[in-house]
């Protein structure tokens, strides 16, 4: 109940004080690109069900369609002319603070997956974290903060690395949260967000938190 009224009050206060700022990227996306200012994609949140997240428009309206899929890479060229800035600052997760007012999202949680990915989780992690909501941001989500670039520094094929090592270790790390999602950690991985801001490899989170997974040690060279 605590973390749902700290939810509220964080989202609504963040939402007044960011409009100036946000006000003029809509202005911006909608003058350039494709002319539209949000995108609404199908994720996975509580319960295992469906619901639209937010999000200002940083890549193509058919680039899911497009080679590349659902991962992004480096220099994409399926992004828009203002998605680099607003993927690489996070400002395109903004919009979700609407998510979280409306209740169908936290600011910490799970990372809200396509259906796809979240059919990657095994039955062990579903049941976890169906049982929370998802998060604007999160632990595996502060661990994987600079994914895209952990993927292009790949060697071999980038999907079957996503799918077989990083998704699994994320499925563990979010029923992690789903064991220790006290107003303690929920605060702490807050700041560890802004803080990732401005070093995306931040290895602090080992220190701040007890009882994470252990890292593969094929993972151990990209964290």
């Amino acid at each position: 109940m605590l973390i749902r009224l700290f939810d509220i009050l964080f989202s609504l206060v963040a939402a007044i004080v960011l409009l100036p700022f946000m006000l003029p990227i809509a202005i911006g996306l909608k003058l350039s690109g494709e002319h539209y200012i949000f995108y609404r994609q199908l994720r996975v949140g509580k319960g295992g069900k469906d619901f639209h997240v937010l999000k200002f428009a940083t890549m193509l309206k058919n680039s899911p369609d497009l080679p590349g899929g659902v991962l992004t890479q480096k220099d994409d060229p399926r992004i828009l002319p203002m998605g680099k800035f607003l993927r690489k600052t996070k400002i395109n997760e903004l919009p979700q603070l609407l998510n979280i007012l409306a209740g169908q999202m936290s600011v910490v949680g799970p990372r809200p997956q396509t259906r796809r990915h979240y059919e990657l989780y095994s039955s062990e992690v579903k049941a976890a974290i169906n049982l929370v909501p998802p998060g604007l941001t999160g632990i595996a989500s502060v661990i994987f903060r600079d994914e895209e670039a952990i993927l292009d520094e790949v060697h071999g094929d980038r999907d079957i690395f996503h799918d077989t090592v990083i998704a699994p270790f994320k499925g563990s790390l979010e029923v992690w949260w789903t064991r220790h999602r006290t107003l303690g950690n929920y605060f702490k991985l807050i700041l560890m967000t802004a803080w990732s801001l401005f070093s995306p490899r931040t290895a602090l989170w080992r220190r701040w938190f007890k009882g994470l997974p252990e890292v593969p040690d094929i993972l151990k060279s990209y964290l």
